[in-house]
C-alpha cells in the first residue's frame, strides 16, 4: 500500500514524499481512513509505530478542507512532555508545509510571552503540554470553544506524571460536538474509563503492543555490583569508540552523577531530565542528535516522544521499575525500516525483581553477558 492509496490530497504526498515516507505503517493504514471519515479513534501503540503521522496527516487534510473563517483555535493535541510537544510541531510543519495552517506549542519551562502573542495572532492548531494550557487557560487567553480536533496522546504517560486531572479538566471545556483521537501504549484502568467519557463510538486500532520488542534490538543484561555499574559502563564506552549511547538511570540526581563520573574520565556526556531548564534539555538533544556529545544520560522523561536517528545504542543503568519503560527505553534504538540496534541493562541485586517482571512482560529471558575479569 502507498500514501496516495489512503486518499491524502496532493500537498501532503508531496510533503511526506519530500521527507523520504514511501509506505505508511500498520497504524498509518488503519488510522488515516478512519480519521479521514471523522470517526473518533481509539490507538493503542507504542511510540515508534508511526503514530504522529497517524493523526497528524488525516487532521491536516481535514483542517485544509474546511478553512476557519475566525481566528479561533481548530485543533488540539496534548501530550506529556516539552519534548514530544515539540517533536509533533515539527511534523506538522513538515507534513503541512504546503497547507499554509498555523500551528504553536505551549509548554512550561519558557517564558509565556511568545506563546501568548501566538496565540493572540491566531493559530489552527495547538500543541500543548497540560499544566502550562490549564495556566493559559485560567489567564484568558485560551480559548477552546471551536475545537473540531481533539488528540489526546502518550495518554499513560499523562497518568504516570499526575497530568490527569489537568486533562479532565481541558477536556470539560471542549465543545461537544468534536472528533477525538486517544493513543497510549498501555490501557491500566483509570485509562480505561478515561476513554468512555471522552470518545463517542470510537473505532479501536491496535499496533504494535507494548510487550513487543524489536527483532531488530539485539538484548543483554550484565549482572553487577551497584557499586560497579560505572566503571562497567566505561569499559564498555571503551571498547565502542565513537558510538553514540543513550544511558538511562531512574533519578534526576544520578544522572547528573553519572555525567560528571563520565566526564571526570574524559568522556564527554550531558543529562536530559525534569529539573533541567528547556533550553538545556534542546541544546543536549540538539548535541546528542548532531553527534557533537556522544554520551545522552537520561531519566524516563527521554524514554518516550524522542526520535533521535540511527542511535546505535541504549543502556539501562538503572533497571526501570515498571516493566512497560523499558520496552519504551530500548525502543529509542532499532527505529526505522533497515535499523539495527542493542540494547544493555545493568542488574544488581536490589533490581532482580524488576528483571524478572520486565521478562515476564517480553516473554522471554533476556540473555546474560559476562562481566570483564578485570570488574
Amino acid at each position: 500500500m502507498t500514501f496516495k492509496e489512503l486518499n491524502i490530497i496532493t500537498p501532503i504526498l508531496q510533503a511526506l514524499d519530500n521527507q523520504g515516507y514511501k509506505t505508511p505503517t500498520a497504524i498509518q493504514q488503519q488510522a488515516i481512513p478512519e480519521i479521514l471519515l471523522r470517526k473518533d479513534v481509539l490507538g493503542i501503540a507504542q511510540t515508534g509505530t508511526g503514530k504522529t503521522a497517524a493523526f497528524a496527516v488525516p487532521m491536516l487534510q481535514l483542517l485544509s478542507n474546511n478553512r476557519k473563517v475566525d481566528n479561533k483555535i481548530r485543533a488540539l493535541i496534548l501530550t506529556p512532555t516539552r519534548e514530544l510537544a515539540a517533536q509533533i510541531a515539527d511534523n506538522f510543519k513538515s507534513y503541512g508545509e504546503k497547507l499554509g495552517l498555523r500551528h504553536t506549542t505551549i509548554f512550561g519551562g519558557v517564558p509565556q510571552g511568545r506563546q501568548v502573542a501566538a496565540l493572540k495572532s491566531g493559530v489552527d492548531i495547538v500543541i500543548a503540554t497540560p499544566g502550562r494550557l490549564a495556566d493559559l487557560m485560567q489567564q484568558g487567553f485560551v480559548d477552546l470553544s471551536r475545537i473540531e480536533i481533539f488528540v489526546l496522546d502518550e495518554a499513560d504517560r499523562m497518568l504516570d506524571m499526575g497530568f490527569v486531572h489537568e486533562v479532565k479538566r481541558i477536556v470539560s471545556t471542549l465543545p461537544a460536538q468534536r472528533q477525538t483521537l486517544f493513543f497510549s501504549a498501555t490501557m491500566p484502568p483509570e485509562i480505561a474509563a478515561l476513554t468512555k467519557t471522552i470518545l463517542k463510538q470510537p473505532v479501536t486500532i491496535y499496533a504494535a503492543p507494548v510487550s513487543t520488542t524489536t527483532e531488530r534490538v539485539a538484548q543483554s543484561v550484565y549482572h553487577v555490583d551497584k557499586d560497579s555499574k560505572a566503571n562497567l559502563l566505561l569499559h564498555l564506552l571503551k571498547d565502542t569508540g565513537t558510538e553514540r549511547s543513550l544511558i538511562f538511570t531512574r533519578t534526576k540526581r544520578g544522572a547528573d552523577k553519572l555525567v560528571k563520573q563520565l566526564m571526570g574520565t574524559g568522556v564527554h556526556a550531558a543529562a536530559i531530565h525534569g529539573n533541567k531548564s528547556q533550553s538545556a534539555r534542546q541544546k543536549a538533544l540538539s548535541d546528542f542528535r548532531q553527534e557533537r556529545v556522544r554520551i545522552l544520560v537520561a531519566t524516563d522523561i527521554a524514554a518516550r516522544g524522542i526520535d533521535i536517528d540511527h542511535l546505535p545504542r541504549v543502556v539501562n543503568f538503572d533497571m526501570p521499575e515498571v516493566p512497560e519503560t523499558y520496552v519504551h527505553r530500548i525502543g529509542r534504538t532499532g527505529r526505522g525500516m533497515e535499523a539495527t540496534g542493542t540494547a544493555i541493562s545493568f542488574c544488581d541485586r536490589e533490581e532482580a525483581g524488576y528483571l524478572k517482571s520486565i521478562q515476564k512482560l517480553i516473554g522471554f529471558s533476556v540473555p546474560v553477558s559476562k562481566m570483564p575479569a578485570h570488574l
